[in-house]
């Protein structure tokens, strides 16, 4: 059984898996959603479900600084409530703060092209997010 994170943005969500053990993450995917249509790939995620053998998901909790939860905050907690409502399984709310930032830092650092960064931060977001939560685990 493998946990899946999730970075949700307004237009994609990065899709990261553990290995079967849930020491590692790796950014699998990213996922194009409309949050102002309503179309939130939930069929994408179900088919990602099946085929990893997920048994948990960690969904990233974009706090600000000070620990509030504003509108970005909501909508994740909202995407996680409907995660949960759709397939049954747990649902974590994982604090992602800086996690998009430190993504983009380090494919700046690899000297990653600027279309290239667009294609894979929010998965690599994702990973980080989960893998910050496996950390936690051990």
């Amino acid at each position: 059984m493998r946990t899946m994170g999730l970075d949700v943005g307004s237009k994609t969500v990065g899709v990261s898996i553990s290995d079967a053990f849930g020491w590692t993450a790796q950014g699998i995917e990213t996922i194009k959603i409309d949050e102002d249509k309503k179309e939130f790939g939930i069929k994408r995620i179900g088919l990602l479900i099946v085929e990893h053998d997920v048994s948990k998901i960690v969904v990233g909790l974009p706090k600000n600084m000070n620990g509030s939860i504003g509108f970005r905050g909501e909508a994740s907690m909202d995407y996680a409530k409907l995660l949960e409502e759709e397939f049954g399984l747990p649902v974590i709310l994982w604090d992602e703060r800086l996690t998009t930032m430190a993504a983009e830092r380090i494919l700046l650092e690899a000297d990653v092209s600027r279309k290239k960064r667009k294609k894979v931060i929010d998965k690599m977001a994702a990973s980080m997010i989960l893998q910050g939560y496996l950390d936690s685990q051990k």
